[in-house]
């Protein structure tokens, strides 16, 4: 039955012919994704037995039925699923997702479908499968998109307590499969008008009437002064939780406000109607099964739907697509009106320019090397300012109503050094602070100090990519390194973590004790029978950055770890001493006891032994796994090489593992050099270690 079909990594289907007169079946993602469900689209007529593809009821179907007809053809009928992707179709956005239907098509009330037949006989009296229904339910609602990722949660919604009446395209199939025409959209407003007499209506706009693509069935003529126009990109979820009811024909809108518990008015068959979750003004009588929203979703989003994953071009469950999409949405959100950008190093440009220039027609990102005209420029194109952290200093005074955001590096960066002008995956963008910088509050401080109420999925979610990330042993930098480290002779070994000497995060986030020295004499103090092992910083062995130890003081160490793997370091170590370094972060990731000196992120928690000043406003109670989705989900955006897509940090993770990341070749050693000389680095003309 369809909800028992195969779904996995690597699986494909064997290929069967499929005929097709579409173009838009014989190209691109949606003739991948048939690949990949087991058909092999091709043009031609097909034999007595074989099988026609169309899409949906469109007019464009019309031709494959009637030669499905006269050949004794089996008809299937592909129509997108219920999460698109960014945008609808007619912007050129590909699908994440089809329903491949060999027994009508889901909005059609007049025969029935494969889903409406799967919700009709499936038992669904698996509680495992209906808890998956609840959870990605819930996150769907939680993450605030709906069909298109090409909404903000952010966006004004009107004032609480209208009634939320959906418009829909005028010649959309799904309301001519219903019926329905102009007629039956105004009765379903005068209905409305008359049964809230004292609500204030408000109209949705269909997403692609608002981008111009086509009419609604709504317009001037319909408003009177209790009226309102929702057109831009609100949450669905926020405009149902603020309405007291919704009105729809066949809108997407009605599944969403069943997903969400309440129980729409439906003028139209749409494939959610019938099950006793909705008051129907259009009978199908064949639909006489009651069901609870987790049943009906996990028909129509687990069972049914082909899910497609863009990164790794496969099939995929719905919980990837809601992943992909999240990661689509944040990019969309972001970067839609362009960003200015100050303090960028040229050989970053080209990357940021692809990170940050993803968000659609207007997100360019446009760089400027003077403080003050980058200010003036980003006034003038309504712009968000993205500066270098380490740079942002030099703005001044940002001008009113500009927001700025802090670029840095993430925390799962790349294979080898940013000093080494290796490209990174993820990078945040603080609109606060920066998260080195203990000075001052910082996003990153809001999103752990949120995660103590962490959702369920969200700490499953942020748990699962933990034990991922331990597993497949990526960290920051991946350099690997041999793994010597001598017997320690049943002593504890105590890793003790350097860093360059000039780090900002040295310098903003230390007390009295704030160098490589200092720290291992401290940690010599405190644990005068333990094996000291230090780690020098990957940027001071190559000899980039300074922070070098001298003999007389590497002495209080046992022993130097030079060229070798930070995690088989951590892997021996009973504890790790720091002044605010990311090891300390990767050890706590893997349950080694940390020390801090400084006051790193990830110090002030309560999840760490805290020696030096720790701001006042951190708060102890704070889960591991909150600190992990804060500063690996939640803080850092990620790119995908392979795709050139926003991604989820679970992609980022495998690609780290499996070296499918960004690499310069020599042709960038001599500039990058030549950079670090003029910015007065140390030793700027050694070639890095790795």
């Amino acid at each position: 039955m369809p909800g028992n079909r195969p779904r996995g990594e690597g699986w494909i289907a064997p290929a069967r012919p499929l005929h097709v007169y579409t173009p838009g079946l014989l190209r691109g993602r949606v003739r991948r994704i048939l690949q990949l469900a087991g058909w092999a689209p091709r043009l031609g007529l097909p034999g007595k037995g074989g099988t026609v593809g169309v899409w949906g009821l469109r007019r464009t179907a019309r031709r494959g039925v009637a030669i499905a007809r006269a050949r004794g053809a089996r008809l299937i009928r592909i129509e997108e699923a219920f999460l698109r992707g960014l945008h609808p179709g007619r912007s050129g956005a590909p699908p994440l997702g089809l329903m491949i239907d060999g027994a009508g098509v889901h909005y059609d009330p007049a025969q029935p479908s494969e889903l409406e037949r799967h919700l009709a006989t499936a038992s669904f009296d698996d509680p495992a499968h209906l808890a998956r229904a609840a959870a990605a339910r819930a996150r769907w609602q939680g993450l605030g998109f709906g069909k298109f990722a090409a909404s903000d949660p952010a966006a004004e919604t009107p004032e609480p307590g209208y009634v939320l009446v959906a418009d829909q395209l005028r010649d959309d199939a799904s309301v001519i499969a219903s019926g329905a025409g102009p007629d039956r959209f105004r009765a379903m407003l005068a209905a409305a008008r008359a049964e809230h007499p004292d609500a204030r209506i408000a109209i949705r706009t269909h997403p692609e009437t608002a981008a111009g693509f086509r009419a609604g069935h709504f317009g001037p003529a319909d408003a009177d002064r209790r009226t309102e126009w929702v057109a831009g990109p609100v949450s669905p979820w926020k405009l149902i939780a603020g309405a007291r009811a919704v009105y729809t024909v066949s809108s997407q809108l009605g599944f969403e406000a069943i997903c969400m518990g309440r129980r729409p008015v439906v003028f139209g068959g749409p494939f959610y109607a019938g099950w006793g979750l909705s008051e129907d003004r259009v009978a199908v009588p064949r639909r006489s099964r009651r069901l609870n929203a987790d049943q009906l979703f996990a028909g129509a989003m687990l069972d049914l739907p082909v899910w497609y994953d863009p990164y790794r071009d496969r099939l995929c469950a719905l919980e990837d697509v809601l992943d992909t999409m999240a990661a689509l949405q944040r990019a969309w959100v972001e970067d839609r009106h362009g960003h200015v950008a100050f303090g960028m190093r040229r050989w970053k440009r080209p990357h940021l320019r692809r990170v940050f220039g993803g968000g659609g027609a207007g997100a360019a990102v446009r760089f400027c090397g003077d403080p003050a005209r980058a200010g003036r420029l980003a006034q003038a194109r309504g712009a968000p300012l993205l500066a270098w952290a380490s740079a942002a200093a030099q703005l001044g005074t940002v001008p009113d109503g500009v927001v700025l955001r802090r670029v840095e590096d993430g925390f799962l960066r790349s294979r080898g050094l940013g000093a080494a002008l290796i490209p990174p995956l993820s990078l945040v963008a603080d609109d606060l602070g920066i998260y080195y910088d203990a000075t001052r509050p910082s996003r990153l401080e809001w999103l752990i100090d949120a995660a103590r109420d962490l959702p369920g999925p969200e700490r499953e979610r942020a748990a699962r990519l933990r034990a991922r990330l331990v597993a497949l042993g990526v960290t920051k930098y991946n350099l690997g390194g041999g793994a010597g480290v001598p017997d320690a002779q049943g002593r504890p070994v105590i890793l003790v973590a350097g860093q360059v000497a000039d780090d900002a995060s040295v310098r903003l986030g230390c007390g009295a004790l704030a160098s490589n020295a200092a720290l291992l004499a401290a940690a010599r103090d405190a644990n005068p029978a333990a094996f000291l092992v230090y780690k020098p910083h990957p940027d001071v062995e190559a000899g980039l950055r300074p922070g070098a130890l001298t003999a007389t003081e590497s002495a209080a160490a046992d022993h130097v770890a030079r060229a070798t793997d930070p995690l088989a370091l951590i892997g021996v170590a009973a504890e790790l001493w720091t002044l605010t370094s990311l090891l300390g972060f990767e050890a706590l990731l893997r349950g080694v006891p940390v020390t801090c000196l400084g006051a790193p992120f990830y110090a002030g928690w309560g999840l760490t032994r805290d020696l030096g000043p720790v701001p006042a406003r951190r708060r102890a109670g704070v889960p591991l796994d909150g600190l992990v989705h804060a500063a690996l989900i939640a803080y850092p955006r990620y790119f995908d090489p392979a795709s050139g897509l926003p991604c989820p940090p679970e992609l980022a993770v495998e690609r780290l593992a499996d070296g499918r990341t960004p690499q310069h070749g020599p042709a960038w050693y001599l500039p990058g050099r030549a950079q670090r000389l003029l910015d007065g680095s140390v030793k700027a003309w050694r070639r890095p270690l790795r």
